[in-house]
């Protein structure tokens, strides 16, 4: 089972079509993956459209047993091949910026439950695709944390490069501080126009600060993107010339994701025993 978190300090580039893009694609490849919505917008669960659920992924950063983590776990509206970990606007509550190092590791917790799924024989997930919200609060934090490899979203525009740096910046530190095993899988540059300098520009410019780590592709700016999201479908299913260019594009960077990940391995937490953080903490 192979964890990437899906991030950027800038709101409004695309996270979530990527993290959609790539859940797609795995389906298309047959590979069985989860998508735990960690973003309060809940557009990520929206458009998978699972049925509803009592249990969210609110409970689950709260407590992350078994039973919860099974309970907010619902299959998609894709079909058999894409779950998701149900999102809440309640996560908002839970996003403190500073947050003790106990819960940070609740979301790792919850993942080594979903690995019990596996060895139990149930919900074999070959990959978990975490979307993170665009601030640098628990829920990323927790993200970071708990994944294997981090993909970093930005579109070829000034202010968007600046939060893929800042983005860059965290996971550096998630590695120093947490997380040792943490690894950047890449750049994905999203909604790109060929014909347009700037955008061509601003390319030029993350491949000399970020160099190899830029996809070599880049997801073109489709209107089909919205139109199977608002539409609760796969990309790849949609069917149009726009639609076909975006799934090619999104089945080389799934590729290149599983090529450059570590697979296989979550991280036990050993925060000390008389942790006090639980008193402090939002």
């Amino acid at each position: 089972m192979q964890t990437v978190a899906v991030l950027s300090l800038k709101g409004g580039v695309g996270k979530t079509t990527v993290v959609l893009g790539l859940a797609s694609a795995a389906l298309r490849r047959g590979a069985r993956t989860l998508v735990v919505d960690l973003d309060p917008q809940c557009n990520a669960t929206a458009t998978l459209d699972p049925e509803e659920t009592e249990t969210t992924l609110a409970n689950v950063l709260e407590s992350p047993r078994l039973p919860v983590v099974r309970d907010a776990i619902a299959a998609s509206a894709w079909g058999d091949g894409v779950d998701i970990l149900v999102g809440s606007e309640d996560v908002e509550e839970l996003n403190h910026p500073n947050p003790g190092h106990r819960r940070l590791g609740n979301l790792g917790r919850a993942l080594q439950e979903v690995q019990k799924f596996i060895e139990d024989g149930e919900l074999p997930y070959e990959l978990v695709l975490l979307d993170c919200p665009p601030s640098l609060g628990r829920l990323t934090r927790s993200a970071l944390v708990a994944a294997g490899g981090a993909l970093l979203v930005t579109e070829p525009t000034l202010y968007a490069v600046s939060g893929a740096q800042r983005a860059f910046d965290a996971i550096a530190e998630t590695r120093e501080q947490y997380n040792p095993e943490l690894t950047t899988l890449g750049v994905v540059v999203n909604r790109v126009r060929p014909r347009s300098y700037e955008h061509q520009f601003r390319i030029g410019e993350l491949r000399e600060h970020f160099g190899s780590l830029v996809m070599p592709v880049a997801l073109p700016d489709r209107l089909a993107v919205q139109q199977a999201q608002g539409a609760c479908m796969p990309i790849h299913q949609w069917g149009t010339p726009g639609a076909r260019e975006v799934a090619l594009a999104f089945n080389l960077v799934l590729a290149r994701v599983l090529r450059s990940g570590r697979r296989g391995r979550h991280h036990e937490f050993a925060w000390p025993e008389n942790d006090n953080d639980e008193t402090t903490d939002a």
